[in-house]
């Protein structure tokens, strides 16, 4: 203390120095303003312009500071050290944010304390996380309005939840509802997991908004797409853009074709469940991004990282910002284990031998996945349409039986089984979402492979009469 004091008195006041004449009323607040800010120091007995007055350094007032101290809420424990004739009050930065005194709410920032009013105070709560977006009951969103039956059934089936308790019980056991004046109401949560937002501007700001672009800016615009159903609805949407436009090649081993997206599934997945898991809902003037680009893909989503995410931390720590969204997408396999997913991007680019995708933190969250823009999107072939002219001669020597992939050879297997299969069938059968099931039947009848049959009750699927 006696080296520092000469430069501390040289330097004024900061966002970690105070100083004071005497131990007045206004002291709860300054050290109130340390505690949910970052600390700091606050010495007694120095006036603002950095000139040594005194002051009473005796038990007497130091335990008067104590008493003053002990209004705030919640308690704060803070070390009172004195010097010569001055009291110095070292405050930590508190692990409970935020902390209020009998005259309010009050934050450090630069050399001042200023006073929260009711706006600056949800938003101070809302970035220490004390109010969790996703755990907010909605009194105006009852469940009984737009519940989206097909997403919740869904949503049971994938993640195995048996259907002896009611709807309303589920609901409420996962955080998705709660009761307000004994009406049950939507949490956040519940409404993008289990209500039709497609039409709701409450929640237009929550879709995806996917992109291709000619070239590697924004100038001209290929294709655009608004995603605006459930959560789910939207990570398989926005895959489905991804692999509409991305390249594919082909691996030939005997009969059997494999065919390689250019940027590897498992990491662009990973890249888009983590952009909508973990954005940042009170954000309204933005939405999560699928962009694609000649050169690159760019997945970003607003809000940044959580706080306490550094860039030497990134990617070995966990902090949700969103935990309940996390946990139902955690229940469905859509996450695997809660802070992984970072590790996957990676590991999942590596795999490919695919260069490093690139991070950045701050205000936004963007992945960058580096393409090969050799070929200029004005020139690519939809999906399931490009090959090397190698492998073109080889799927031309026996195309029928190369051309059916796992998935499709399963489905053309139960459909002969069966005579007849309709969406749903294969959804369970192959355990994906309706939107994934629609668009693989969607291309095997649009290749010929099996017929679509609508009658008045509902639609099925045959073989083609041309396999049979």
């Amino acid at each position: 203390m006696i080296k520092d004091l000469p430069v501390i008195l040289s330097e004024g006041e900061s966002n970690k120095t105070e100083f004071k004449e005497s131990a007045d009323k206004s002291l709860a607040s300054e050290v109130c303003a340390f505690a949910n800010a970052t600390g700091g120091r606050i010495f007694i007995g120095i006036n603002d312009s950095g000139t040594v007055v005194g002051t009473d350094v005796s038990n007497v007032a130091r335990s008067r500071i104590q008493d003053t101290i002990s209004k705030i809420e919640p308690r704060l424990k803070v070390n009172i050290e004195t010097f010569e004739n001055i009291i110095v009050i070292t405050v930590p930065e508190g692990k409970q944010k935020p902390y209020s005194c009998p005259a309010g709410f009050y934050l450090r920032s630069g050399p001042n304390s200023q006073k929260l009013e009711r706006n600056s105070i949800v938003e101070f709560f809302q970035s220490e996380g004390r109010i969790r977006y996703d755990e907010i009951i909605r009194e105006d969103l009852p469940i009984t309005e737009r519940f989206n039956k097909e997403a919740y059934q869904r949503f049971i089936r994938i993640a195995k939840i048996s259907n002896v308790l009611k709807r309303d019980a589920i609901l409420t056991n996962l955080n998705c509802a709660g009761f307000v004046n004994e009406k049950l109401c939507f949490t956040n949560a519940g409404a993008l997991f289990f209500r039709k937002n497609d039409e709701d501007i409450l929640f237009r700001h929550a879709g995806v908004v996917c992109a291709l672009y000619k070239g590697n800016d924004k100038a001209i615009i290929l294709d655009a797409k608004e995603l605006n159903g459930d959560i789910i609805s939207n990570i398989d949407d926005a895959i489905v853009f991804l692999k509409k436009h991305l390249r594919i090649s082909y691996k030939i081993e005997k009969l059997q074709r494999e065919n390689i997206l250019e940027l590897p599934e498992d990491a662009l997945r990973e890249a888009v469940v983590n952009a909508v898991c973990h954005r940042d809902y009170f954000e309204k003037g933005a939405r999560v991004m699928v962009e694609i680009f000649d050169d690159r893909v760019d997945i970003v989503n607003p809000g940044g990282v959580c706080k306490g995410i550094t860039r030497e931390n990134f990617g070995k720590i966990s902090i949700t910002r969103n935990s309940n969204i996390a946990s139902l997408l955690h229940r469905i396999d859509y996450i695997e284990q809660m802070g992984t997913g970072i590790m996957r991007i990676k590991k999942a680019a590596k795999d490919a031998k695919i260069a490093t995708p690139k991070f950045e933190l701050d205000g936004f969250f963007k992945v960058t996945f580096k393409r090969d823009d050799s070929q200029s999107a004005a020139n690519r072939l939809p999906i399931g349409r490009q090959s090397v002219a190698s492998d073109r001669q080889a799927i031309a020597s026996d195309r029928q039986a190369i051309e059916i992939s796992d998935r499709e050879s399963t489905i053309l297997s139960h459909i002969k089984k069966h005579k007849k299969a309709t969406a749903a069938d294969i959804s369970t059968l192959l355990n994906l979402s309706n939107v994934r099931v629609r668009a693989i039947l969607q291309e095997m009848t649009n290749d010929g492979k099996i017929e679509k049959i609508s009658d008045k009750r509902y639609a099925y699927y045959v073989l083609s009469r041309k396999r049979k």
